[in-house]
């Protein structure tokens, strides 16, 4: 995680795999030569919070409350209630979410990850609470951000240890960290009257994406419905960080490919892969995992020095098998990468590739029979070559029928006479034409 020219903290696009290690990894140090955070007292602590409350520093107010920060290393900071103190020190609009924060810290670091949840959750709603109070000011969207962060990390890791143990039904604390974090969504939607740069509705965008990452996750992509409608009616829409609209683009791109709007989906992955920091190989690589797919159902073949260079090996005889005709080296290749395929989603994207198979096959049948007039036969032949199987001529028609109709061949079919007759011209046209 990196904090970018606006003070927005910018993540990776890759989920945490697992469960098991991801409080450690949660309560990692990034700067080890901050040794003074990790052995913070409680009055230091809450003395750096008030002052940062009232100078309104929020990127400061956010790293005292963020899991990354040193200070949760501090065993003087891990206390199971520590309201009292809490109360003592600060101001009463901060008392109950720094309360929750410390509680957090104690959960966490006693190995508690689901306690650790629940205490976020509480911390997220009273964040929301403390924003609604503070009216025509933004300074503290970047809190919103670390607590909504950490909340989705900490549900991760609790989904994990309660699904494990058969407490509950995998995905389910996301499930209801979602309606935790939209909490902070009404806020922000609802600051309508304040001018556009002091507006709550600025941390909509990293809101959405916080969403988009969870119901992605429990497969539930419906939902993203109103929150891109929330983020396209935004007279700023295109003024977010460069790094928050990538992360946007790449979770819309990814809904649009499964809703088969493939020209959307195109334009989105591009916008994604072509902005993307040319360092951020895994980033760039996780989208083109996306993107190609998409390309090669609107005719646009990868080449192989980009398959290289992302190190996407699995898309190498997808592409050749595609540029080939080769049914069978295609059913080979999804066969032989399920688990690659499955895993990233796009199995079944790919097994409309097919499609594209069977035009560039039945191209050269067309090239070899050197008529415009071709036997169903002769296509049949082809399809049984490449290990079709349970096809007849019907079947064969089928597949000629919707190609015709989908602009990758013209011509008709006489039923009649079992064959196809093909336009003298251009019989078929280009893939990207299609």
């Amino acid at each position: 995680m990196t904090t970018n020219n606006t003070g927005q903290q910018v993540e990776s696009l890759r989920e945490p795999g697992g469960g098991g290690d991801l409080t450690v990894k949660l309560t990692r140090v990034v700067d080890l030569s901050l040794v003074t955070m990790a052995g913070m007292t409680l009055n230091d602590y809450l003395q750096r919070v008030q002052g940062c409350f009232y100078h309104q520093n929020g990127d400061g107010l956010a790293d005292l409350i963020s899991f990354r920060d040193p200070h949760v290393m501090s065993s003087r900071l891990m206390l199971e209630k520590p309201e009292r103190d809490v109360e003592r020190c600060v101001d009463p609009s901060l008392a109950e979410f720094i309360a929750g924060h410390l509680r957090a810290v104690w959960a966490a670091g006693s190995g508690d990850c689901v306690e650790a949840w629940k205490t976020q959750m509480v911390i997220v709603q009273a964040v929301a609470r403390f924003m609604q109070e503070l009216k025509e000011e933004r300074w503290m969207l970047p809190i919103m951000y670390t607590a909504c962060l950490d909340l989705r990390l900490f549900a991760l890791a609790a989904d994990y240890e309660l699904t494990r143990s058969g407490t509950s039904k995998a995905g389910e604390t996301l499930e209801k960290s979602a309606e935790a974090l939209m909490s902070c969504f009404r806020v922000c939607a609802a600051d309508t009257r304040t001018g556009e740069d002091c507006t709550k509705r600025w941390g909509l965008l990293y809101l959405v994406n916080q969403f988009f990452k969870i119901y992605f996750k429990i497969n539930k992509l419906n939902l993203c419905k109103p929150m891109i409608r929330a983020i396209e009616a935004l007279s700023f829409k295109d003024r977010f960080s460069l790094s928050q609209l990538i992360t946007y683009k790449y979770y819309t791109g990814r809904k649009d490919m499964f809703d088969s709007d493939f020209k959307s989906a195109d334009s989105t992955l591009s916008f994604a892969f072509q902005r993307c920091h040319i360092g951020s190989r895994k980033n760039k690589r996780r989208i083109l995992i996306y993107l190609i797919p998409v390309k090669m159902l609107r005719g646009y073949l990868p080449k192989q020095s980009v398959l290289e260079r992302y190190n996407l090996s699995e898309f190498h005889d997808v592409v050749a098998s595609v540029r080939q005709g080769n049914v069978r080296l295609l059913s080979e290749t999804l066969a032989k990468h399920e688990s690659f395929f499955i895993g990233a989603g796009i199995y079944l994207i790919l097994e409309k590739l097919k499609i594209l198979a069977f035009r560039n096959l039945f191209k050269k049948v067309y090239h070899i029979s050197g008529t415009h007039q071709i036997e169903v036969a002769m296509f049949l032949q082809s399809l049984k070559w490449m290990c079709v199987e349970d096809v007849d001529l019907d079947e064969t028609e089928c597949i000629l029928a919707n190609m015709i109709n989908d602009g990758r061949m013209k011509g008709y079919i006489s039923h009649a006479h079992r064959k196809v007759v093909v336009s003298k011209k251009d019989a078929f046209p280009p893939l990207t034409a299609c």
